[in-house]
């Protein structure tokens, strides 16, 4: 069986080549490829180029075409870097209950917020967690999201996390979308739980984050750097601890008020996530380093606040992803495509900023080099747009859907009406 496929002629191919991981990036920096092909050997991209000249120097014996016989704009494979779709029931009623004007601590008290969804994700077993899971991955993937990071979090003790955990896994074998799982077992510290903040955290560094370790559940900790949760006082330690085992580290960062983005540079934090809250030195800070800012627009979105500083921090030589931050309480929406070019019209981001934000960029704060990018080497990883303007993607605000999504090589099948 060939195992070399040769896709094209593609009205044009966004390649994204060349782009830079930090610092503003304008339109004209844009590879653009007309009448493209791509050359894939099993999961990876052998050659991207004009598919006329890949089609002569290809041994048709070796290779087998796919002909594309409408226009297409093709780019690389969508990554969603920070969502919280392992979760149990809904919080309809939240949205409600803010949209009429009720405080969080309204909402809260009458049952509602994170403790909700901890309580409702608590009662399902982990193989009904990883249906859910696959569900909303596949849902994903038919939009062209290709790598999705799903984070624990709703579990809020070490049996619950490692459950939750443990359903990651399990749904990874029903989809074909590469999840990449992260800890959050400190999102919150967990009503039930007899004792202090600093307890908790010091009862996740000896029991949990060992097991993580020994069952390869994840490879990355978060944690809810905010008043509500947890100071940047009591979380660097942890975040220390947790490091000095090998584990990458993410913040939810300067989502309410500062201090979170500061405490992601301080421990080396490969993302700092949300900060709709930093100071002008909270960004400052943020794009001297190497910690990445993800944007969350879909929480402004959901909650009705100002938008992540993207202009801001791009402009000052900052990297930045945007994910969708896909979760039952502040958003529910979990569409990319519409999120991104949403806050690309409220920070004036150009359509290749939003496009390394949503690709190679938000590849990078996964940790993940080897996808992004329609080059050479990466995943063969990419999004078919039935359109012959690559510009109609983001002008359409999720709209434009694929026509066709290939992962690691092989087209994501349709599913049946």
């Amino acid at each position: 069986m060939k195992n070399k496929k040769l896709i094209g002629p593609i009205h044009q191919l966004v390649s994204l080549k060349g782009l830079p991981q930090k610092g503003a990036i304008t339109d004209d920096q844009l590879e653009v490829i007309s009448k493209g092909g791509i050359l894939i050997e099993d999961d990876r991209i052998l050659e991207v180029g004009q598919y006329e000249d890949l089609r002569k120097r290809s041994d048709l014996s070796e290779v087998m075409r796919v002909d594309l016989n409408q226009d297409f704009v093709a780019i690389p494979g969508l990554v969603d870097c920070h969502t919280h779709i392992c979760f149990g029931g809904s919080r309809a009623k939240d949205f409600a209950m803010r949209n009429a004007g009720k405080s969080y601590l309204e909402i809260a008290a009458s049952g509602g917020g994170i403790w909700d969804t901890v309580t409702q994700t608590r009662k399902l077993s982990a193989s009904e967690l990883a249906k859910g899971i696959t569900e909303r991955a596949d849902r994903h993937l038919r939009e062209g999201v290709t790598t999705i990071e799903v984070k624990s979090g709703y579990g809020l003790s070490t049996l619950e996390e490692i459950k939750m955990l443990t359903a990651i896994h399990k749904a990874q074998a029903k989809t074909k979308a590469d999840l990449i799982s992260t800890c959050l077992a400190a999102h919150m510290l967990p009503k039930d739980f007899q004792g202090t903040t600093d307890e908790y955290l010091e009862e996740l560094v000896k029991r949990l984050l060992p097991l993580l370790k020994r069952e390869k559940l994840s490879k990355r900790v978060d944690a809810f750097v905010e008043k509500s949760a947890f100071s940047p006082e009591q979380i660097l330690p942890y975040f220390q601890k947790a490091k000095e085992m090998g584990f990458d580290l993410t913040v939810h960062a300067d989502q309410f008020s500062s201090g979170g983005s500061e405490a992601a540079v301080q421990v080396g934090a490969i993302s700092a996530d949300h900060l709709e809250a930093s100071t002008d030195e909270d960004i400052q800070r943020l794009a001297k380093s190497n910690t990445i800012g993800v944007a969350l627009p879909g929480a402004s979105l959901g909650l009705g606040c100002g938008f992540t500083p993207a202009r801001k921090l791009l402009d000052l030589g900052g990297s930045l992803a945007i994910a969708t931050d896909w979760n039952p309480g502040s958003a529910p929406m979990g569409d990319l495509i519409t999120q991104a070019s949403i806050l690309a019209t409220f920070e004036k981001l150009s359509t290749a900023e939003v496009f390394a934000g949503i690709t190679f960029r938000a590849a990078a704060a996964l940790g993940l080099q080897d996808r992004g990018k329609l080059v050479a080497g990466q995943k063969a990883d990419f999004v078919l747009y039935p359109t012959s303007n690559y510009q109609e993607i983001l002008y359409q605000q999720g709209k434009l859907k694929p026509a066709q999504v290939w992962k690691s090589g092989k087209k994501v099948p349709t599913p049946k009406k």
